[in-house]
């Protein structure tokens, strides 16, 4: 029997690496939402359109906070995700934070469903970067990249503050096949995504492109981020 969707959650995930997994697997991808403190996976799950996170409104009550006040935002502004068990009798979960940073959609959906959605997830409260003033997460980073064919998926940022000042490294890969140690040949390729990384996050990074595999990979939850600064000093 030929494959023809797979269900993928556990990690946050780009428009663009969706596009990738179907184009590469010939399969429609659909995200999954769940928590291990709910119920596991289940939460909620993308339908046909693919078009936000149906959350399962008869078993969980959502929320969106602001992380730092901790009060409800506006409808439709992004915060952290909150939830209340609505079934659970054991062990009932009473307005949990996710650290999942999104928003929630109420509009009709185009397949018909009314049932809250959940917009892709942003990123997590406690993995948000302050650079210079500026709110920055690992996932905007990854999107950009994926907008991109030459560079590899992976990254790594490190953070460290001198002269006063925060500096912003990105240390990305060219694909094999494109890699060359000359800087000039390389700027053909970095200057276009730093474009795009400084019009969506709002700074400008250092970026240094490494030799193919340059970047430690994991087998379990990647590491994307280095914060070597001291505020005790």
């Amino acid at each position: 029997m030929k494959l023809k969707c797979g269900f993928f959650g556990a990690e946050p995930w780009t428009e663009g690496m969706r596009k990738e997994l179907e184009e590469k697997l010939h399969i429609k991808a659909y995200d999954i939402y769940g928590l291990t403190e709910m119920c596991g996976p289940g939460v909620g799950g993308e339908c046909e359109y693919q078009d936000g996170t149906h959350l399962w409104e008869d078993m969980f009550f959502p929320e969106i906070i602001n992380p730092e006040t901790l009060q409800p935002v506006a409808p439709g502004e992004f915060g952290e995700l909150v939830f209340t068990s609505l079934c659970k009798e054991a062990m009932p979960i009473i307005r949990y934070r996710t650290r999942d940073l999104t928003r929630l959609i109420y509009d009709k959906c185009k397949c018909g469903r009314t049932a809250v959605r959940m917009d892709r997830i942003l990123g997590r409260s406690d993995d948000m970067l302050i650079i210079r003033g500026v709110n920055v997460f690992p996932s905007q980073i990854e999107a950009c990249l994926t907008e991109f064919p030459a560079f590899q998926p992976y990254y790594f940022i490190t953070v460290d503050r001198k002269n006063n000042e925060d500096t912003f490294d990105l240390d990305i890969e060219l694909r094999a096949e494109l890699y060359t140690p000359d800087p000039k040949k390389q700027a053909e390729y970095v200057k276009p995504l730093f474009s795009q990384i400084v019009s969506m996050v709002g700074i400008k990074p250092n970026i240094r492109v490494l030799e193919p595999y340059g970047i430690e990979r994991s087998m379990g939850k990647a590491k994307h981020v280095l914060d070597k600064r001291d505020f005790t000093k």
